[in-house]
């Protein structure tokens, strides 16, 4: 029997090996593959532990086309940061699918995090106005800054702001992100002062009630809600819901987690048809895009793992070529 051996990505390997543009481009491929039926992504499993209280997610998905299959175990700890550790952690392992064998093993957490944003990167490209230069950033943590990142591949952004409870985190993230991507990023006291001139929205919190009011939403502005993955949770504001062109990652996906859209969907609101599209029926062809300067449409991400999986995927490529990561002798 040959040998086996799989590749180990770690954080830091995930991060040289995936970056943003690239990341980008493998979520638009990821989200017609799923849109147009030639990906598999079952609904996740998700197990609430108690004490003390989490989540875990079990993220399966197969793309034929890559001859891959993945699943990623992603756990969300309220309580780790009192503990040093990450809110967010995860692993993911991706299989040879015409074999089953085992081929690589990468850090989840930082993948998540840039394929999250690269998906709101994606969405930003195809529905924000080619004009947006301010976004307003809600959250400080690793997703907030990978989806300022991924805004600013797709847009000539120049000024973001960043909101959060936390005055502390807020300003070490401006500081950061300002010194990162070389623009000004500063810390702002209110939803208001956030979005005033804003023309690009990330909400990337913990938050189960919405994080701004729709009046301060101006016409013409795109908003990407990544935050909110339960039924009950949401951080956008119904109002601002019912306004917008309504684009998602996976019809399945929304209709089963994204509170943003089930809340108001169950005070009758909108219904199902109020989604105009996912990603990947834009990307496509099959549906248009933003169709009006003045439009507000709005980006609602749960996560689905063909995205994670297209992101190992990517990340392998480039750590072959550049001999980054370390085999492991099954």
């Amino acid at each position: 029997m040959a040998g086996r051996t799989l590749r180990f990505l770690s954080a830091r390997d995930v991060v040289q090996a995936l970056p943003m543009a690239r990341a980008i481009g493998a979520m638009k491929s990821a989200f017609r593959q799923l849109s147009d039926g030639e990906a598999v992504a079952p609904t996740r499993v998700h197990i609430e532990a108690r004490e003390p209280r989490g989540d875990a997610l079990f993220m399966p998905s197969y793309m034929p086309a890559a001859g891959r299959m993945g699943l990623k175990i992603v756990t969300v700890y309220g309580g780790n940061a009192a503990l040093g550790l990450p809110l967010i952690q995860a692993i993911v392992a991706v299989l040879d699918a015409a074999t089953g064998t085992p081929v690589a093993i990468l850090d989840g957490t930082s993948l998540t995090a840039i394929r999250t944003g690269a998906a709101s990167g994606a969405a930003t490209d195809l529905l924000a106005r080619r004009d947006a230069a301010v976004v307003a950033i809600f959250g400080a943590g690793p997703q907030a800054r990978t989806q300022l990142e991924a805004v600013c591949v797709v847009r000539g952004i120049h000024e973001a702001r960043v909101c959060d409870p936390d005055a502390a985190r807020a300003a070490a993230f401006a500081a950061e992100m300002a010194t990162r991507l070389g623009i000004a990023v500063r810390a702002v006291r209110s939803a208001a002062e956030a979005l005033a001139g804003a023309d690009v929205v990330c909400t990337a919190t913990t938050s189960s009630q919405p994080v701004f009011a729709d009046a301060e939403v101006a016409p013409g502005t795109h908003v990407n809600a990544i935050g909110s993955y339960k039924p009950h949770v949401r951080e956008v504001p119904e109002e601002t819901v019912r306004r917008a062109l309504v684009v998602v990652d996976h019809r399945p996906a929304a209709l089963a987690e994204a509170g943003d859209l089930l809340i108001p969907m169950q005070k009758g609101l909108i219904t199902e048809a109020h989604i105009h599209a996912e990603l990947g029926e834009i990307l496509a062809g099959r549906k248009a895009g933003r169709q009006a300067p003045g439009q507000v449409t709005l980006f609602k991400s749960v996560g689905v793992a063909v995205q994670d999986l297209a992101a190992a995927c990517e990340a392998l490529a480039n750590a072959e070529r550049r001999g980054l990561g370390v085999e492991l002798q099954l």
